[in-house]
């Protein structure tokens, strides 16, 4: 270990907030966070979304840029035009490359297939040219380095990015990507002209061998480029790889120089290493470097720095992971580097500059929660003193990028979010003496003997500088040390460990002793020497040691050495250097020649690394000032002789009108509040450990200044600010017009500017309104004047007294002097009907509340009793309907079915075979489906159809099926379309899309099947029941009890409920079943009787009554073997106009417990011949059950006849269905996010494994990216189809109104899958509001299930291969594959031509080409597929 030295964070907070502390500048960009920001010459330049802006080095604004517009011209050749507002383009900048010597700033990125601008550096408004070309990733947040190197004394854009091989011209879409290297040209005099990457007639490039590429850092010192990388490959550990490149005459050989290395870090461990951040060390060899790196937990930093110098050897080298163009892939085996020292291990190190000054390093580094750290490095690169110099108030992330301020060197440029900060390096001025100083162990700080302070030397002019020794682990600014001479004489040698720099001065020492001046024996700096006297144990020496004009001075209490005696520890050794003597041979001696360095300590414990080492220090928070102890854990600690605490301190006091607030860290050590204006204490009212509040004392004058100090322990504590009040007490006589604080303001003036008056209370008194407020202002000042405002009128008071502030307010009476005279001439007996019709209203109203609110507080969740088995379809007509969701003849055609005539199926010919052939060439496929894509006439229904009937086609074969798919999917996520990267898979507007769709589904049917498929039955079968137990209008199907508001029956009427005893008419004789007790209401017309009997009978016996619902007919028996026919429409039914209301059960007055005889009509002949109402063409119009035709039209007509409904006072309803079905709904959700025995489905799985690789290949570092990729892949494609559409996995019918049910649950459930929380308010739709307390929960659940499936052992390619395997075999010759081909040529043969232009153009083979015209003279050939 080399941390020997652990500094502990204590304190009470920064001290950025004293007066005299260098300020921290703050530029605030507008156009969104900040992407890139780079220091050229005496300027910053700062990329956001849509800006680009060019400061000064005060980050004052000079320029800004709108990165916002259109882009005018072709893809390949065109103008960007910027507009002030609006414009569909965004110029999305990824590359910052300054050419400070000719006054130049390049800057490319995503802007169709690619843009890049030459700008003035000095001013970037002036563009001096820009051209479409694809420099940097074409994506606009593609990872990349580029910046200006200089190659055989010229100028190029060395570029590091993802590349393309092969890109449409239509769309930009690419074809393949991958990672390269190229040197781009500066000027147009250049071969190729500016930005081209020509040298001469070659085009030299350096490619990354494999997907996974992350570029990190790049730059150039002296003739030697150095480029840093991460390489994630998804099959292959990570690695953190450096390349070199030698400047050379021209590009080629420039690029054919690439040597390379493996950056290891830290403690041999090779495997998921991952760069974060560097930063070069500039200054003479060798290289130094410093990079941050983690781990698989991003969590996990560790600082190290390397020796990167470049290998001396020139051998041959072929890289194993980057090649020149034309290489063989297989290379040599890079060099493998190790750090230097392991400086630092922090949690979320996100990023790091490191700074040569004089002999020391100075890191300064960026944190995941905003703070930035400052740790001191020696020349041996023993890390020794980090501090927090700045922290942003919201915990932000700090970019991975800081630079130096390049012309005074004491500030650094951080970013945060969409702020960008110039921290300074040191608060030197805040040391006050040149022991604090020279105790901060900053050696960017120094004590100036002119300016008598703490300053930067170069602050302190023709002056001594006294700053701290290159060796920090000096505790004292003087130590001392005996020699011993032949004739036993003692001297005593003073140390002074005070580096002098600046002006050169005298060097003097002084020895003082109790008994008397030593004589000294002579001083050259930095030591002095005395003759001490014979008896040295208990002297007591004073030593004055001169610099110039600062004198230092140290009291010496000398010891005996030969008194110093023991068994041999570490800690004796420590004690005995400590006194200034010498350790030879195990004791303590007078002898010089003995040891004094420290770590002679160190060995003394044999086979034990001695050096001490802390793992814990407990509270990991206190105070410096004696408040409380802390305790230090760990190993090695016998011969510490000290510890060092740093510490901070920063609060600011904010007034409220008399509450006080003072907001600081660690306020629990405080003990007590101080106000200068008055001895009386002061109470606390409330506490905690970032805020602390009392109420202010009262002061004997008005206005008053009081400074506010914190005691902690015996130690006072100033706070910076001071707090400064002017009480203002108005009075004026009361009136009528009940004035209101808003009514009346106040300002007081000051130099020119005026404070507002807060109103703290108004209050009555004796017929006086007594009206207080207070100014608060937080500088010394005395208010000359004071404002009273009015209505329009303005006084103006330039005289008060210091007791109590007295005014007077006149006001002038508000004579409102107008009548209104209302007469009512209406009857009284209109009045008396009037209120009766009021009070029934208001009566109906509390009924329906009141029952509504019984609902909620009795409804249970008990639903299912019995639903028998679970009526799964089988796998193919299940995948047939996601295939087809549409139905028709192509999903029948696409089948094998027992039911089928073989005779008529299509059988499979040459042609079929041929295609199916062809099927298996991937560049013929993916060429396929990207011509038939680009085609304006090929709509959606047309990707579909091609997705499904391929999907049919290659089902044998699903594991190549995978293939081709996430082929096309990592072509149509890189696409430039795509630089929305939140959009991708959101819909299903491409082939492959739909093909995801459909592989999903094949490949999570056993899961459905075996778990989640279940808990959606019971759930369907739960909203059934639930929706059945009210009142259901059976034209609209709206319901009393559901989910969806759309659905709502909030117009029914009173309801009962009633006991029926079913019996069924069995056999050709008229034999009746045992009853059946069905539960009936009395609104429920026939056929929802004969629902609910049938309903009943299915969960009686498990299996349904196979009649139709048409062939059945109800018999109510009215007395002993009497039975009257019930008809949905008879010669009794009402009419209201036109319009024929359906019978119910209250129509007939059917009794409870009464029998109900069951027949079919086609065994037993009917009482009364009709058909189903139903299948009338105008049912909906002809005919009404629940919602009168007047209530549907207008509420307000015949009031007298219809009770008053309000939809609003039904709403309860909604949530006593939630409450019922809410078990079954959690239980399905669970099931599909649960993850059971520890493992998430295959597919699952494998393809988060994919975005994952997908995303680290694209650079995509933003976690919100994945998790929406994942869940627009997943539950957005696969689940929600599911949930809607219950009928595709169940032999089962869907009524408009549970689709409208599931759709309220759909929306919950992609709800949970949402990163963004939406505050809903009472105008929000219900279906948002109906689970808006369970979302949160749900999205735990999924974050944890994500967390899950990506922490799972990943499974290898050959057990997914494995896995498709089984499942084609599962259902192997289900499909009826010629069919489906014959589907698929029907769009070969339309778009033939377009086809075949895309294989040329793709360099197809002509085996390829010349297989495709067979399998056209095959089709033209032949009418039909017959089998061989």
């Amino acid at each position: 270990m080399e941390f020997a030295w652990l500094p502990l964070f204590l304190a009470l907070g920064g001290l950025l907030g004293a007066r005299g502390l260098q300020e921290i500048d703050v530029f605030p960009s507008r156009g969104g966070d900040i992407r890139d920001f780079i220091v050229a010459a005496r300027w910053v330049y700062v990329v956001t979304g849509d800006y680009l802006y060019q400061l000064n080095l005060s980050l004052g604004l000079l320029h800004s840029l709108t990165q916002r517009g259109e882009y005018i011209g072709s893809r390949f050749s065109g103008r960007f035009n910027r507009t002030l507002e609006g414009g569909t383009s965004t110029f999305s900048v990824n590359t910052l490359a300054p050419l400070v010597e000719r006054n130049l700033l390049f800057t490319c990125g995503a802007l169709n297939c690619g843009f890049c601008e030459t700008l003035n550096l000095t001013d970037i408004t002036r563009i001096l040219s820009g051209e479409a070309y694809a420099l940097s990733p074409v994506v606009p947040k593609g990872a990349s380095v580029g910046f200006v190197v200089d190659v055989n004394e010229e100028s190029y854009i060395l570029s590091a990015a993802e590349g393309f091989e092969g890109i449409n011209e239509k769309n930009c879409s690419v074809i393949k990507r991958v990672s390269k290297i190229r040197l781009h040209n500066t000027h147009d005099s250049q071969d190729g002209g500016l930005f081209s990457s020509l040298d001469s007639s070659d085009n030299p490039e350096i490619f990354a061998r494999r997907a996974g590429v992350q570029f990190v850092d790049a730059f150039q010192i002296k003739s030697t480029i150095f480029i840093f990388s991460n390489l994630n490959h998804v099959e292959k550990p990570h690695k953190v790889r450096l390349l070199w490149f030698a400047d050379k005459l021209n590009k080629t050989k420039t690029l054919r120089s690439l040597r390379g290395a493996i950056l290891v870090c830290c403690e041999g461990v090779e495997v998921h290493q991952r760069l974060v951040s560097s930063s070069v060390v500039l200054g003479d060899q060798p290289v130094l470097w410093a990079g941050i790196f983690t781990d698989h937990d991003v969590t996990n930093t560790e600082l190290a720095v390397y020796d990167v110098s470049p290998p001396t050897d020139a051998p041959t080298y072929r890289d194993p992971d980057f090649g020149y163009t034309g290489e063989p892939s297989k290379g040599d085996v890079p060099i493998t580097l190790r750090p230097l020292r392991v400086l630092l291990k922090h949690p979320y190190m996100t990023s790091v500059l490191a700074v040569k000054l004089n002999n020391w390093l100075i890191v300064f580094i960026g944190t995941g929660d905003g703070q930035l750290l400052k740790l001191t490095v020696d020349a041996k690169l023993q890390a020794q003193c980090l501090s927090v110099i700045w922290k942003a108030p919201d915990d932000r992330r700090v970019f991975p990028k800081m630079h130096l301020d390049p012309v005074g060197r004491k500030h650094v440029f951080v970013a945060v979010r969409d702020k960008l900060m110039r921290v300074p390096v040191s608060q030197c001025v805040q040391h006050s003496s040149l022991q604090s100083c020279w105790n901060a162990r900053d050696p960017y700080c120094g004590w100036c003997g002119a300016l008598t302070r703490c300053s930067f030397e170069d602050e302190c002019p023709s002056s001594l500088w006294l700053s701290v020794p290159d060796d920090l682990r000096q505790r004292r600014m003087l130590s001392h040390s005996f020699q011993e001479d032949a004739e036993g004489k003692i001297t005593l040698v003073v140390f002074t460990h005070l580096k002098r720099g600046g002006a050169p001065a005298n060097f003097s020492c002084r020895f003082d002793s109790s008994v008397g001046v030593l004589g000294g024996l002579g001083h050259r700096y930095p030591e002095c020497t005395c003759l001490l006297p014979p008896v040295i144990a208990g002297l007591r020496v004073s030593v004055t040691v001169s610099l110039g004009e600062v004198d230092v001075t140290e009291e010496l209490n000398l010891l005996n050495c030969s008194g110093i005696t023991g068994a041999p520890t570490p800690l004796l050794c420590s004690q005995c250097l400590a006194a200034g003597c010498g350790w030879s041979n195990g004791a303590c001696t007078w002898t010089r020649r003995g040891a004094l360095n420290m770590s002679i300590c160190q060995g003394l414990q044999t086979g034990v690394d001695s050096l001490p080492e802390i793992f814990n220090i407990t509270p990991s928070e206190m105070s410096f000032y004696g408040k409380n102890n802390a305790v230090l854990t760990g190993r090695n600690l016998g011969h510490v002789i000290g510890v060092r605490l740093q510490g901070h301190l920063d609060c600011s006091a904010k007034d409220g009108k008399r509450r006080m607030n003072i907001t600081v860290s660690n306020l629990k050590f405080v003990d007590e509040v101080i106000h200068s204006h008055t001895d009386e204490r002061v109470n606390f009212s409330e506490s905690s450990d970032q805020s602390l509040q009392f109420e202010s004392l009262a002061a004997d004058r008005d206005p008053f200044s009081s400074s506010v100090t914190l005691r902690v322990a015996n130690h006072t504590l100033a706070c910076p600010n001071a707090i400064h009040h002017l009480r203002l007490t108005i009075e004026k006589k009361s009136d009528e017009l009940q004035m209101a604080p808003e009514d009346l303001r106040g300002k007081g003036a000051q130099g020119g500017e005026d404070y507002d008056c807060v109103i703290t209370k108004i209050e009555r008194s004796n017929g006086t309104d007594i009206i207080t407020c207070v100014i608060k202002i937080s500088i010394d000042a005395e208010i000359t004047a004071v404002k009273i405002m009015y209505g329009s009128q303005t006084k103006v008071l330039t005289h008060f007294d210091y007791l109590k502030l007295l005014l007077l307010l006149l006001v002038v009476p508000l004579i409102v002097g107008t009548g209104v005279g209302v007469y009512c001439w209406q009857k009284r007996s209109l009045t008396a009907r009037m209120n009766n019709l009021i009070e029934v209203l208001e009566m109906d109203i509390r009924n329906d509340i009141r029952q509504g609110f019984v609902d909620m507080q009795t409804e249970d969740s008990d639903l299912i009793e019995n639903v028998g088995a679970i009526p799964f379809l089988d796998y193919k007509h299940f995948a047939a309907k996601i295939f087809f969701p549409e139905g028709g003849s192509l999903m029948t055609a696409c089948l094998k079915d027992i039911s089928q005539d073989p005779r008529k199926m299509e059988k499979q010919d040459d042609g079929c075979g041929r295609l199916a052939q062809l099927l298996r060439e991937p560049l013929f496929l993916t060429s396929m489906v990207h011509t038939l894509e680009e085609q304006k006439s090929f709509t959606i229904q047309h990707k579909c159809t091609v997705a499904s009937v391929l999907t049919v086609a290659l089902h044998r074969d699903l594991g190549y099926l995978t293939e081709v798919m996430e082929q096309l999917l990592r072509v149509a996520m890189e696409q430039p379309s795509n630089g929305q990267h939140k959009m991708v898979l959101r819909r299903t507007q491409s082939i492959v899309e739909k093909v995801l769709t459909n592989w999903m589904s094949i490949c999570l049917y056993g899961f459905l099947r075996e778990s989640a498929g279940q808990h959606l039955y019971f759930l369907v079968s739960a909203l059934t029941q639930q929706i059945a137990k009210g009142p259901v209008d059976s034209v609209t199907e709206k319901a009393l009890y559901t989910l969806s508001e759309d659905w709502l029956l909030w117009q029914a009427q009173d309801f009962t409920a009633v006991k029926l005893q079913a019996v069924f008419v069995v056999g050709g004789d008229g034999q009746l079943s045992e009853p059946l007790e069905v539960e009936a209401l009395s609104c429920d017309t026939v056929d929802q009787v004969k629902l609910k009997i049938l309903a009943v009978f299915k969960a009686k016996f498990g299996f349904a009554y196979n009649i139709p619902l048409r062939d059945i007919r109800l018999e109510l028996e009215q007395g002993p073997g009497v039975f009257v026919a019930l008809e949905e429409v008879d010669r009794s039914s009402e009419v209201i106009g036109e319009v024929t209301m359906l019978n119910t059960l209250r129509h007939y007055k059917v009794p409870a417990k009464v029998t109900v005889k069951v027949l079919s009509t086609g065994c037993h002949p009917p009482l009364v011949s009709q058909s189903s109402v139903k299948d009338d063409q105008n049912f909906s119009v002809k005919y009404f059950h629940l919602i009168d035709p007047d209530v549907c039209e207008d509420q307000g007509m015949n009031p007298e006849r219809k009770k008053l409904k309000l939809k609003e006072v039904h709403l309860t309803k909604l949530l006593s269905t939630k409450v019922a079905v809410h078990s079954y709904m959690v239980n399905l959700f669970r099931g599909i996010w649960g993850v059971g025995p520890g493992k998430a489905p295959p597919a699952i799985k494998h393809f988060f494994d994919f975005l994952d690789g997908q995303a680290a290949r694209m650079k995509i570092a933003d976690p919100e990216v994945l998790h929406i990729w994942k869940t627009n892949s997943l539950p957005l494609r696969f689940w929600v189809n599911i949930l809607k559409n219950p009928q595709f996995v169940f032999d089962m019918d869907k009524s408009d109104h549970l689709d409208g049910c599931l759709s309220v649950i759909a929306q919950a459930f992609m709800d949970s899958f949402s990163l963004t929380d939406t505050k809903l308010g009472k105008h929000a739709p219900t279906n948002k509001l109906l689970y808006a307390k369970d979302i949160p929960q749900f999205k735990q659940e999924v974050k944890a299930y994500y967390n899950c499936v990506r922490e799972q052992q990943p499974i290898t390619t050959a057990e997914f291969k494995d896995f498709l395997l089984e499942e084609s075999r599962k259902h192997d010759n289900e499909f009826n594959e010629p069919a489906a081909l014959r589907e698929l040529y029907k769009f070969i043969h339309q778009y033939f031509t377009e086809i075949e232009q895309k294989l040329e153009h793709s360099g197809a083979p002509a085996e390829l080409k010349e297989q495709l015209k067979q399998v056209k003279n095959q089709f033209d050939g032949q009418k039909s597929c017959s089998w061989d």
